[in-house]
C-alpha cells in the first residue's frame, strides 16, 4: 500500500521527463549572469507575464522578503491580509529583514478587497504612525484555501495604490492553479503589480526556486538584495532548467489536481464527522472536523492508512492535491475517509 501524502504540493518529486531536462541543461556561473538555463528560465517568465524582467531565487520567502524590501523603508509599514504567507509563513522575515510592520486585515478566505485599501492607510501627514507604502496579496491563498482573485478585483486594488502611492506585491506562489482553474492571460499580470512572485516547487513539480518578476529597474535592485540575502548562487542552472520544464510541460495539467481537490471535498460534505467545507477552487481542501471528533483518534486513523494531511488546529485540516497524487491512490483516499467512524 503506498502512502498518500497530501501535506502540501511541495512533497513532489520530480517527472522523469524533469530530470531528463536537469541533466541536459547548459550551466554557468549564475553570479555571472553567465548560467544560460537560468537565463532562458527568466527571459521566459519575464516574457510570460508581460513585465520586462525577471530574477530567479531559491526560495518563495526570499523573494517575497526581497520584494519587501525593495518597497519599502525601515520603520514603514504594509498591508496584508491577516492569514497571509509574508506575515505568517517567513519567519517574521518583514520585521527582521526589512524593519517593517504590518497592518492586518480580515476577509473571506484570504482575500482583500479594493475598499479595505484606503482606510487602512495612515495619514501621511500623521507622523505618529508608521508610513504607509506597499500592498501585498496573495494569489491562491494558503490559509483561504487555494481561493483565486478575480482578475477585476486585482485591477481595483491596483487603482487604489496608485491612487495613493503604494507599491503592489504579488505572492503568487500558486499564482499557476490560479491562472489554471480562472483560465486567465499572464500578460495581465505584470504590468498590474510592480513585483510578482511565482514558484515553480509546488504544482508544477520542480524540487526549488521562485521567480521575482517586474519592471527592470527594481529587478536590478532585487539582485544586490539578493546578494544580502545570501540568495547568490552558480551553476544553478540543473535546477532552473527544471522549473522552465515545469512551466512548459506541467502547467496545463493542474486542472487535473483541481479535479481531484473538488471531488475529495464533495466526498468530506457527505460525512456525518464533518463539520464543514469551505469553498474548493484550485487544489487546496479545507475542512473542519466535528467539535466532538477526537482529533488524536482522527489522525491515527489516517496514519494506520498510511495517509498524511496538515492539521491547522482548532478541528481546521488541509488536504494538498498535487502532481505525485495519483489516480489509484485518489480512489484509495476517498474510501479511507468513508471508512472513519467519527461519530
Amino acid at each position: 500500500m503506498d502512502p498518500i501524502d497530501l501535506r502540501s504540493d511541495t512533497v513532489t518529486k520530480p517527472s522523469e521527463g524533469m530530470i531528463e531536462a536537469m541533466f541536459s541543461a547548459k550551466v554557468g556561473d549564475d553570479v555571472y549572469h553567465e548560467d544560460p538555463s537560468v537565463n532562458a528560465l527568466q527571459d521566459y517568465v519575464a516574457e510570460f507575464f508581460g513585465a520586462e524582467q525577471a530574477l530567479y531565487f531559491p526560495t518563495g520567502s526570499m523573494a517575497n522578503q526581497a520584494a519587501i524590501k525593495l518597497h519599502t523603508q525601515p520603520g514603514e509599514q504594509l498591508i496584508a491580509h491577516e492569514w497571509s504567507h509574508v506575515y505568517n509563513y517567513e519567519g517574521g522575515g518583514v520585521s527582521f529583514n526589512s524593519g517593517v510592520s504590518c497592518k492586518l486585515l480580515s476577509g473571506a478566505r484570504g482575500l482583500l478587497t479594493a475598499d479595505q485599501i484606503a482606510p487602512a492607510i495612515n495619514p501621511p501627514d500623521f507622523y505618529h504612525s508608521p508610513l504607509t507604502t506597499l500592498v501585498c496579496v496573495e494569489n491562491t491563498t494558503n490559509k483561504g484555501g487555494g481561493a483565486c482573485y478575480a482578475l477585476e478585483d486585482l485591477k481595483t486594488i491596483g487603482a487604489e495604490c496608485k491612487i495613493h502611492g503604494l507599491n503592489y506585491h504579488l505572492d503568487g506562489a500558486r499564482l499557476w492553479n490560479a491562472l489554471v482553474a480562472e483560465d486567465q492571460d499572464p500578460k495581465q499580470y505584470g504590468p498590474l503589480f510592480d513585483t510578482i512572485s511565482v514558484c515553480l516547487s509546488k504544482g508544477l513539480g520542480a524540487p526549488m526556486g521562485t521567480v521575482l518578476v517586474g519592471k527592470s529597474e527594481v529587478i536590478q535592485r532585487a539582485m544586490r538584495v539578493r546578494k544580502v540575502l545570501g540568495g547568490g548562487m552558480r551553476q544553478v542552472g540543473y535546477m532552473a532548467a527544471a522549473g522552465l520544464y515545469g512551466i512548459q510541460h506541467q502547467l496545463t495539467r493542474l486542472s487535473q489536481d483541481h479535479k481531484k481537490a473538488h471531488e475529495l471535498a464533495q466526498c468530506l460534505e457527505t460525512l456525518d464527522y464533518v463539520k464543514s467545507v469551505e469553498p474548493t477552487q484550485t487544489n487546496i481542501v479545507i475542512f473542519y472536523l466535528n467539535p466532538e471528533v477526537n482529533q488524536q483518534r482522527f489522525l491515527n486513523f489516517l496514519e494506520q492508512n498510511k495517509v498524511r494531511i496538515s492539521a491547522m488546529g482548532q478541528g481546521k485540516w488541509r488536504m494538498v492535491t498535487h502532481l505525485d497524487y495519483t489516480e489509484p491512490q485518489h480512489q484509495r483516499m476517498l474510501s479511507v475517509l468513508g471508512q472513519f467512524k467519527g461519530l
